[in-house]
């Protein structure tokens, strides 16, 4: 059974809070008495946290640390069993802690069985797995790895602790050459399950901290998700910055906020406290490698970017850790940039919303007719095959994919070389992707429904059963790339948020506009002709108000439905067509007689 260090950290943090509590005087007492210096210190968890998230560049990619130049990982794995010789309590305690941490078997010898004892049964009293131990006399023969740690840790701070020569006694490393960190989990089948509930008991520990989450049970697994409440979009809203501070931690400020984009209404902020945005970006890396770049890549990234918002903000912090070259232009970029940037700096990957970029590379094109791009990597939207087809007959490229995210959770899924359509690989040990229905109940395997996500790896502004408005469907794949495992059907919007011009318009908010010119139903629909994107809104009323009031209107509530755009305006990308029957014209459903309220024809399905 392999252990983790997050449990470790549970366990520290129970006596921690108890000894600060003083609910354990007299394991304090006798810690004292053998001449540990301030006992509740040596229980920081925090501080032994941040140690050990530098020591395995990630606790939660553990056992595996992602590289950055090659799409490969190491591979961390205790030494077994480890022997500790008790010439100094405080040495001792601090190597058990950190030895437990790294999954080893621990044996102390020592003269003072009673306080050895008294501390692995405090550990073991948070209800976590945690390795074996046990207390032998001094003289004991026994078999392990001796490990002697110093009297005090550097400058007394157990992060720094963690960085000291002697820690690397308890660990050993392998480069898994030619193995991906995605490759690397699929061949993991068999701990998939421990590793995925240690990593939901972090998270819900760490969630608890939080006003909003303070009651929230146990889970017992990915199995145990269910029992947990679903927390929808208004519920988000109401107890998240700005509007509360119930999903904060109370933690110091660290990290990076975004802001939701969202372009009515007041907007949300998501915190990425530090040890988030790092997680994302250990995450991202192995996923930007598994889209198809490849170091020595030149990336022309128009993502939109400012107003705190995350394309371009989270994508410019992961590609700068990568051996590629990038020109962050986000969505200013022009056909001039766009020419001179692969004219002169041989730019061959073009990373951006299709609704930007492929108006630009067609324009582009006209002008440049030997234009050529070895890659395309998109996201916001989907891509047409017809588009698809384009980008590989015009301009040669030889990559077109696409990578899922959002704001709230980071990356969702990413397509491989071998995936096509709206299939996307799937990140468990990142973003948790349930399939359910209305009620929050899980379908069947393979079934269409509701997705929600449960971010196991950002730990501020925690996301538990998050549903984000997307339909989809999951089932397992071997896929030719090597990776077995799940991929999503991503099947699109299922809540009424309409995306256009890379933001986000929400169908009340259009309707409850509309509800003062007596309009009775509102259908929208998102469509793509040519190299532009269509967004019709089809009203339904008694009496038909004219078109043309309609559409002042909208423009003067929602600024991004009109002409402004805040990229280079010679790119004719969008159009809002408004088109008013009378009551009764819209079609309905043969079964429920409702009108459907918003269909997006860039899927070719309609939601």
């Amino acid at each position: 059974m392999r252990h983790y260090p997050t449990d470790l950290l549970l366990a520290v943090e129970h006596v921690e809070r108890v000894l600060s509590r003083g609910e354990l005087p007299a394991l304090h007492a006798a810690l004292t008495a053998a001449g540990v210096t301030e006992p509740l210190r040596r229980f920081d968890s925090h501080q032994l946290f941040e140690g050990l998230d530098r020591l395995l560049a990630g606790v939660s990619q553990y056992p595996w640390q992602p590289l950055t130049d090659s799409n490969e990982v190491l591979e961390t794995r205790p030494v077994g069993s480890v022997v500790l010789d008790d010439a100094s309590a405080e040495a001792t305690l601090r190597a058990l802690l950190l030895a437990w941490a790294l999954g080893n078997r621990v044996i102390v010898r020592s003269a003072r069985p009673t306080l050895w004892s008294a501390v692995m049964a405090a550990l073991r009293q948070a209800g976590v797995p945690l390795p074996e131990g046990e207390v032998v006399p001094p003289d004991a023969q026994v078999s392990g790895t001796p490990v002697r740690a110093p009297g005090l840790p550097l400058d007394g701070l157990l992060s720094l602790d963690c960085q000291a020569p002697w820690v690397y006694g308890l660990l050993e490393r392998d480069h898994r050459s030619g193995i991906s960190l995605a490759r690397a989990r699929s061949e993991d089948a068999a701990e998939y399950e421990d590793r995925l509930a240690a990593k939901l008991r972090y998270l819900l520990a760490r969630a608890r901290r939080t006003p909003h989450y303070a009651e929230l049970p146990e889970a017992a697994g990915t199995t145990g998700l269910p029992r947990l409440p679903v927390l929808d979009k208004p519920t988000l809203e109401a107890h998240s910055l700005p509007a509360s501070r119930d999903l904060c931690s109370g933690d110091t400020p660290t990290g990076e906020v975004l802001r939701s984009g969202a372009t009515s209404g007041s907007p949300r902020y998501i915190v990425y406290a530090r040890a988030d945005w790092d997680n994302m970006v250990r995450e991202a890396v192995p996923v930007f490698y598994e889209l198809g770049v490849e170091p020595g890549d030149r990336i022309v990234n128009t993502l939109f970017g400012g107003g705190m918002y995350g394309g371009l903000t989270t994508t410019f912090s992961e590609l700068s850790r990568m051996p590629v070259e990038c020109y962050s232009t986000g969505q200013f970029v022009t056909v001039d940039d766009l020419i001179m940037l692969v004219d002169s700096f041989r730019a061959n990957v073009v990373l951006g919303m299709p609704a930007l970029i492929l108006p630009l590379l067609r324009e582009a094109k006209q002008r440049r007719p030997g234009l050529r791009l070895e890659k395309v990597i998109y996201g916001g939207t989907p891509m047409t095959e017809t588009d698809k087809d384009w980008l590989r007959g015009e301009l040669g490229a030889q990559v077109v994919s696409s990578i899922l995210a959002a704001n709230d959770g980071a990356q969702l899924g990413h397509q491989c070389a071998a995936l096509g359509g709206t299939l996307h690989h799937v990140n468990d040990d990142y973003n948790l992707i349930e399939v359910v229905d209305e009620q929050g109940a899980p379908v069947a395997a393979g079934e269409v429904g509701e997705l929600l996500v449960t971010c196991l790896q950002k730990f501020e502004g925690p996301l538990v059963r998050y549903r984000i408005g997307d339909m989809g469907r999951i089932f397992e794949h071997a896929c030719a790339c090597g990776v077995t495992g799940k991929v999503l059907e991503y099947l699109g919007r299922s809540d009424g948020l309409i995306r256009f011009k890379g933001e986000t318009v929400l169908y009340g908010d259009l309707f409850e506009v509309l509800a003062e010119l007596g309009v009775s139903q509102l259908q929208v629909e998102v469509a793509t002709e040519g190299s532009k994107e269509i967004l019709t809104i089809r009203t339904e009323s008694p009496r038909s108000p004219d078109a043309a009031r309609v559409r002042e209107l909208l423009i003067a509530k929602f600024p991004v439905l009109g002409d402004y755009q805040d990229f280079d305006a010679a790119l004719d990308l969008y159009e809002l067509r408004v088109e008013c029957a009378t009551e009764g014209e819209l079609p309905r459903n043969a079964v429920s007689g409702k009108v459907k309220t918003v269909i997006d024809r860039r899927l070719g399905v309609a939601g």
